[in-house]
């Protein structure tokens, strides 16, 4: 099974390429982390009027991707195991290290979760004469569950 991704992700992807921007230069553009920027792309966040209509002008695109970019999104893969490599890593790492997270999140805040909407999440490059490493660093708020 294949993850499907809205229809104007193609179109967004292409213009980017064809017009040699990145998603860093986005960020310049709208003031709006990269990360953020990407997930608006494939229809998991939404963009204002105004961003979406910065996004549409920078790429040469018109209204409706303006339409498109602003309207509510719908969140996730489905419920399949990822397959493309980079993202199943991803899987993977949760796979292994998710219930040592939790364990350690647990001891430290108390019985609760990360939230992932008020959450930011930055992807750094490191060098590194072995090899260039790649940093993940998520940052969510902490929202202990309720008794009742």
């Amino acid at each position: 099974m294949t993850v499907e991704f809205p229809s104007f992700t193609s179109a967004l992807l292409a213009a980017k390429k064809a017009k040699g921007i990145t998603f860093a230069d986005l960020e310049k553009l709208l003031g709006q982390d990269e990360v953020w920027i990407a997930s608006v792309f494939y229809g998991q966040n939404s963009a204002s009027v105004e961003q979406a209509t910065k996004i549409a002008e920078a790429l040469g695109l018109g209204e409706e991707i303006i339409t498109a970019l602003s309207a509510y999104p719908s969140k996730g893969l489905g419920p399949v195991v990822p397959t493309d490599p980079l993202i199943y890593r991803f899987y993977e790492i949760m796979q292994v290290y998710g219930y040592p997270m939790k364990e350690i999140i647990h001891e430290k805040f108390g019985d609760g979760i990360m939230s992932a909407i008020d959450f930011t999440l930055d992807i750094d490059k490191v060098e590194d004469p072995k090899g260039d490493r790649v940093k993940v660093t998520m940052n969510g708020k902490f929202l202990a569950y309720k008794k009742w």
